[in-house]
């Protein structure tokens, strides 16, 4: 062992495992890695002279947050799609790299980029891998693909039919596409339902089977039922959203559905402060509390409360039928009002939707691991990558405490 070595003294542990926090716990690092993990005064008594002691008191050290679900380029700053999508490329890659510094120092080390504007996303990870900017670990999408006018069309990756699909697949994968999204359904994009499915069953196939034969799993954007039921069929690695959505965007559960989704072993990623506006509830709702909230973001509110009512019902029936452990919690950070540094929301909803706190925490460390392919990450165990966050608290007992950053360690190097 070298006198490189880094020994972390934590309060608490939680190594990714789903199991409770640990006491008496202490972590190894050295060249970026974990070396070993066990009793404190069993590796305090082995290390060398010159290691590095960091104490963490009063703080739980977990494995470094996985966000499937990010729009780095975008801001957050409440503005439409067409406001956003105003900006320049250059302007995006800007807002790119302040996002990318705002989920680092939540804990959040390592993103699923799910679509940018041209290239913009493969701007953002090449920045990244030559050390001009601080972020988590990205995997890009690149552009996603879209039918003409569909959802996120200004990204300029439109095709229509099965050759046309298979062609965006290849030209992704050539730029440097980590693994390929596809709009099965409308969205947020003026002009779009994302109560109705904008793909066939066989263009979705087409996306999937090539994607496969160039060593790369698919996402799908699926608000609408019947995006979904053909995302399912199609052989789609991971569902985006799943709201259960009818043509006229009412949430219409479907026990056949979810039951053909536990059998398919998709993953899933129910975004779910993007689809209720949970973020912008909470503002509404400290308005409310200071006696500032005006009749109109009074009816806002109500509408929100209401909305986020109906889509945890949805979620908790989909529960029933053995998804837990293929949830993989994601933000949609960027979109409209959803500020980057926030999967500590994102898990207050996996809570209340009926995960304990551990089990929300097992979900976005070691599950979301599995479900990207990241086998080198998601638990702290001796030779996986030393990402790792630190809690003031206990997050597997209060998930609030994500909100209370203590520590953030990337490759074994301490960010904050």
């Amino acid at each position: 062992m070298t006198v490189d070595s880094t020994i972390i003294l934590p309060d608490l542990l939680f190594d990714g495992s789903g199991a409770k926090a640990k006491k008496e716990q202490a972590v190894r690092i050295a060249g970026g890695l974990i070396c070993a993990v066990g009793d404190r005064q069993a590796l305090l008594a082995e290390t060398p002279p010159g290691a590095e002691i960091v104490e963490l008191p009063d703080a739980c050290l977990t494995p470094g947050l996985i966000d499937g679900h990010t729009h780095l380029s975008l801001a957050g700053d409440d503005r439409d799609y067409t406001s956003l999508f105003a900006d320049s490329d250059e302007v995006m890659v800007l807002t790119g790299a302040m996002n990318m510094r705002r989920h680092l120092r939540a804990g959040i080390t390592t993103i699923r980029e799910h679509g940018a504007r041209n290239m913009v996303g493969f701007a953002l990870k090449e920045a990244l891998g030559r050390g001009c900017v601080p972020g988590p670990t990205m995997m890009v999408s690149g552009r996603p693909i879209t039918c003409t006018g569909g959802h996120f069309h200004m990204c300029n990756e439109e095709a229509d039919g099965e050759e046309e699909v298979r062609k965006s697949v290849r030209r992704l994968v050539h730029e440097g596409a980590d693994y390929i999204k596809i709009m099965a359904s409308g969205g947020g994009t003026v002009g779009t339902n994302p109560g109705r499915a904008s793909y066939s069953q066989e263009e979705l196939h087409a996306a999937v089977h090539e994607a496969a034969n160039l060593g790369r799993v698919t996402a799908a954007h699926c608000r609408a039922k019947e995006s979904m039921m053909r995302a399912v069929k199609a052989g789609i690695h991971l569902i985006e959203h799943a709201e259960f959505l009818d043509p006229d965007c009412n949430y219409d559960f479907d026990p056949k559905l979810a039951e053909m989704m536990a059998d398919s072993g998709v993953w899933v990623s129910p975004t779910i402060q993007a689809s209720t506006g949970y973020q912008r509830a909470l503002a509404l709702e400290a308005r409310r509390y200071a006696g500032e909230l005006s009749e109109d973001e009074e009816s806002e509110l109500e509408v929100l409360l209401e909305k986020r009512a109906r889509r945890l019902e949805v979620l908790r029936r989909m529960l029933e039928y053995d998804i837990r452990d293929r949830i993989v919690p994601g933000t949609d950070s960027g979109v409209r009002y959803l500020a980057f540094g926030h999967m500590d929301l994102e898990l207050r909803l996996l809570v209340e939707v009926g995960f304990t706190p551990a089990e929300a925490m097992r979900a976005v460390t070691s599950i979301s691991a599995a479900a990207v392919g990241l086998v080198d990450r998601g638990t702290i165990e001796p030779g996986k990558v030393a990402d790792l966050a630190a809690f003031t608290g206990d997050p597997t007992a209060d998930i609030t405490a994500l909100g209370s950053v203590a520590a953030v360690f990337q490759s074994g190097r301490r960010i904050c």
